[in-house]
């Protein structure tokens, strides 16, 4: 529709200082003249934008120009900046401040002391991650490949992806892409990344599949278990697996049937809850998890 395309062509020009109609056309899969006509209707509708002809030219919006402030109203204009400010918060900059400026005429300031709502994104060691954010997203920007040294509970390994997306979820960063050595596509963890690095080497043409965030990916393997918790720990339970997946024995116990990707990250999953978790069934794993109980206590014997 053509109001979409009005929408996208002038978000693009709030962000760049400047772009040629020819990219815009490509962007919109649209002709040049198309583009030309929309520009003029963005003029026509007071958005004074400038054009430039030859080498080096392109479109762009006058330098100074803001939307009008009455086209959001001051309870949008928070959540957007609420929204943009849990962006400075990872890279550590105001680039997303300063793109909220130019969509406001409004004083920020006074939005921001308005909000009530703050979203921090950040680490403790907010370099860990950070610098990572950056390097991924203009890897993704320039269709690069990156690589990587990777450490996941199966061990260490060297990755190399092409990147698509960079992923907030489950409270922390991933980046999502295709694993040429796995050949398919992979999440990883940035925490868990070192050594990272862009490549030269371009990714290759692909039918990207659609990202779908699977919220239960650390439940679904091979081991399958039934746990018992203590009911003082209902508020972790509630918090990784919401109130659905609860269920409650005779005493008032918390009983909880588990999958799992391997016994071993079960165990260690186990074992984070203390005394407060026991595995009843079947009685392969609970047996395994009594033999790593003991070697464990056989370490701290005098």
């Amino acid at each position: 529709m053509k109001i979409d395309r009005l929408i996208g062509i002038l978000s693009i020009l709030l962000q760049k200082e400047k772009v040629t109609s020819q990219e815009l056309a490509e962007k919109f899969e649209v002709s040049r003249r198309t583009i030309l006509r929309d520009v003029e209707t963005l003029n026509m509708a007071g958005i004074p934008i400038v054009s430039e002809q030859g080498q080096g030219g392109g479109i762009s919006v006058m330098e100074g120009y803001k939307i009008d402030s009455t086209i959001l109203s001051s309870g949008d204009m928070q959540a957007i900046l609420s929204g943009l400010h849990s962006l400075d918060s990872v890279s550590g900059t105001n680039r997303y401040r300063r793109l909220m400026e130019k969509l406001s005429a409004a004083d920020t300031a006074s939005v921001n002391a308005d909000s009530h709502i703050i979203i921090d994104l950040s680490r403790w060691d907010r370099s860990a991650v950070s610098d990572k954010i950056e390097m991924i997203k203009g890897a993704i920007e320039h269709q690069h490949i990156i690589t990587f040294r990777y450490f996941s509970p199966g061990g260490e390994s060297k990755r190399r992806i092409e990147p698509y997306h960079l992923v907030f979820q489950w409270s922390s960063w991933y980046v999502w892409g295709y694993c040429t050595e796995r050949q398919d596509y992979r999440m990883f963890k940035l925490t868990r990344m070192t050594e990272l690095k862009q490549s030269d080497e371009k990714c290759e043409e692909r039918d990207v599949p659609e990202y779908t965030c699977d919220k239960l990916r650390h439940t679904r393997g091979e081991i399958k278990a039934t746990v018992r918790f203590d009911i003082s720990l209902k508020w972790r339970l509630i918090d990784e697996f919401g109130t659905d997946m609860l269920s409650f024995d005779e005493n008032g116990d918390i009983m909880l049937t588990l999958t799992w990707e391997d016994a071993p990250s079960f165990y260690r999953y186990i074992l984070s809850f203390g005394d407060g978790a026991e595995i009843v069934s079947p009685e392969g794993y609970r047996n395994g998890f009594t033999a790593l109980v003991k070697n464990i206590c056989a370490r701290y014997e005098i």
